[in-house]
C-alpha cells in the first residue's frame, strides 16, 4: 500500500462535492501534468490511501482521506471538445491522460492546516511543504500519513 496526498481547489472540486458525490465516490480528472499522469497511471494502486488537500483556499489544509477504489485508466475528458480539459493531441487507441477513482473514507474533524504541517517536526520532509513543490499528485510516506491522520482526529 502506497500514500499520496491529491490537491484540488474547492472552487473546481471540493471535499463537499466527493461528500455529495453517489456513494461518496469520484473520478480524479483533468490532471495535465506529465509527472503527476505517470503517478496515476503506474504507481497509484487500488487500496491505496490519499489525503484531501484543499488549495487556493483559506486555510491550505488536508480536509479529510479517501481510497482508491480504480486503478488508472484513460480519463475521458481528453477526448471532449466541450470539456476545459480537452487535449486535441490526445489519441484514443494511445491515450495520454489518465484519472482514479476515489471513495471517501473520513472528513477530519479539524482541518489539518499548511501552517500546522509546516510546524510539526516529524513533517519536516513532507513534499508538500518542499520548495518548488507543486504537483497536484505526490507521495507521502506512511509515517506521513499516520501523522496528518492523527493531526486531523
Amino acid at each position: 500500500m502506497k500514500y499520496w496526498l491529491f490537491k484540488s481547489e474547492p472552487s473546481e472540486f471540493s471535499l463537499e462535492d466527493l461528500k455529495n458525490s453517489k456513494n461518496q465516490t469520484t473520478f480524479w480528472n483533468g490532471i495535465r501534468n506529465y509527472q503527476a499522469r505517470n503517478f496515476l497511471r503506474d504507481e497509484v494502486k487500488k487500496g491505496d490511501g490519499v489525503l484531501f488537500y484543499q488549495s487556493s483556499t483559506v486555510p491550505l489544509a488536508v480536509v479529510g482521506y479517501c481510497e482508491v477504489v480504480k486503478e488508472g485508466y484513460p480519463d475521458h475528458t481528453q477526448f471532449d471538445k466541450k470539456n476545459e480539459h480537452y487535449d486535441n493531441k490526445a489519441d484514443p487507441k494511445n491515450p495520454t491522460w489518465f484519472m482514479v477513482d476515489l471513495k471517501l473514507i473520513k472528513e477530519f474533524k479539524k482541518p489539518v492546516t499548511l501552517q500546522a504541517i509546516k510546524e510539526n517536526p516529524k513533517l519536516k520532509n513532507m513534499k508538500l511543504i518542499q520548495r518548488g513543490q507543486r504537483l497536484s499528485i505526490q507521495p507521502v510516506t506512511k509515517t506521513e500519513w499516520e501523522e496528518i491522520l492523527t493531526m486531523g482526529s
